[in-house]
């Protein structure tokens, strides 16, 4: 298998901004369009080098800040050596002592900024290597000075370091806001995969309650059947034993699934689920509260999974109106169309906008539960903002049998 190389990327290229992905390219071409004739002026008219040779020095010194937007630490070599053959190719002319040496200010200028990017992109070992190998050259060409000592000589490599130490800092404080940013989107996904689990959770233990009422009906029935049926065949008898028994054998399993689902803080439920006929209840509760809600029922018998989820999500509905809309005007609808039971919250914007929440925790079911017992039961769940303000709630939850995946 052939390994690709990845391409490097420039400097700032993960930024959101267009014009900040663009500002290395342009401060690269600035620097090199600057530098390359002032390069050239200053060492043929003020320190009298031959023109061919500054030219070559001149491109060697500053063409390569291109290169290091994209690969810094490669420009670097080429720069640095092109610096330090300059210094050497200075002492062979004459030229006066009041000009420095042995780096020019263009070259010091041009070393900053690649010193800048160098710290943007390699890590700290290689940023303390690149000013050891400055502060070395600068300090062994001192004692080559044409003009003795001058403390002007230090200046590159005292720049050079306060810029790798600068743009050091300024990479490692992006990469920490990087990963913390990283951290926070994977919280935030672990947070919303462990409370639709633990909604999950809450939905079975209720479903439970349901099921296995009707698991101990089809016990009792089959228990009791050779007593309230006469003449009933031995087969049929052994049959219905065989269904009591395998009945009960459910009955376990499905106790030993909710110990499972059960955790230590959570208790049984002693009274019996809620369904349609109590959504009345919850209405007038809500409206003792101070919320006006109308509330129009269709009296419909349903399976009592269906009735036990419209019951929850109207619970919640009416919840969410106390919490984020107090006072404001609240319908509540449950109508049955054929195979289907809709169930209906809207309410609008309230009369003023409260200062804060009125309650500071929700009852734990929230938009996820809603959503999650509407789709276990084979429905769907529809909710969001109305145009002129308030809220809309709207389930469709089928009454015949639907696989669910």
């Amino acid at each position: 298998m052939t390994l690709v190389k990845e391409r490097p990327r420039a400097l700032l290229a993960g930024a959101s901004r267009r014009w900040v992905r663009l500002l290395p390219w342009g401060v690269a071409f600035v620097l090199c369009v600057a530098l390359l004739p002032t390069t050239i002026v200053v060492l043929t008219a003020d320190y009298g080098l031959n023109g061919a040779v500054a030219s070559a020095l001149a491109v060697t010194q500053a063409a390569p800040l291109l290169l290091a937007v994209v690969r810094p630490l490669r420009a670097w070599f080429v720069i640095f050596a092109a610096d330090v053959a300059g210094a050497l190719v200075l002492l062979g002319v004459d030229f006066e002592e009041r000009l420095l040496w042995p780096f020019p200010p263009m070259e010091i200028v041009g070393y900053v900024g690649l010193c800048l990017a160098l710290g943007l992109r390699e890590s700290r070992r290689t940023l303390v290597l690149v000013w050891l190998a400055t502060a070395g050259a600068n300090v062994g060409l001192g004692f080559a000075a044409p003009h003795g000592a001058d403390a002007r000589s230090v200046l590159l490599t005292i720049l050079g370091g306060v810029t790798l130490l600068l743009g050091g800092a300024l990479r490692e404080r992006h990469e920490v806001q990087r990963r913390l940013a990283e951290q926070e989107t994977i919280s935030e996904a672990e947070r919303e995969r462990r409370t639709l689990l633990e909604e999950r959770a809450r939905i079975a233990r209720e479903l439970h309650d349901v099921v296995a009422h009707h698991m101990s009906v089809i016990t009792v029935q089959a228990d009791t059947a050779a007593y309230r049926l006469e003449r009933l065949p031995p087969e049929a008898q052994n049959e219905l034993t065989s269904i009591a028994a395998t009945a009960r054998e459910s009955l376990s399993e499905m106790r030993r699934l909710l110990g499972v689902l059960r955790n230590e803080d959570t208790h049984g439920e002693l009274a019996p689920q809620p369904d349609l006929t109590r959504i009345g209840q919850l209405v007038e509760a809500t409206a003792r509260a101070g919320t006006p809600v109308t509330f129009t029922d269709c009296d419909a018998e349903v399976p009592e999974a269906v009735g036990l989820s419209a019951y929850r999500i109207v619970q919640e509905a009416l919840a969410n109106v106390v919490r984020h809309a107090p006072g404001a005007p609240t319908q509540v609808s449950v109508s049955q169309d054929e195979d289907r039971l809709t169930v209906l919250v809207v309410n609008g914007p309230p009369p003023q906008a409260p200062a804060a929440p009125l309650e500071e925790h929700g009852t734990g079911h929230g938009l996820v539960g809603m959503r999650e017992r509407a789709r276990i039961i084979g429905g769907t769940l529809d909710v969001g903002p109305l145009p002129g303000g308030g809220f809309r709630v709207a389930a469709q939850l089928p009454l015949t049998e639907r696989n669910v995946t």
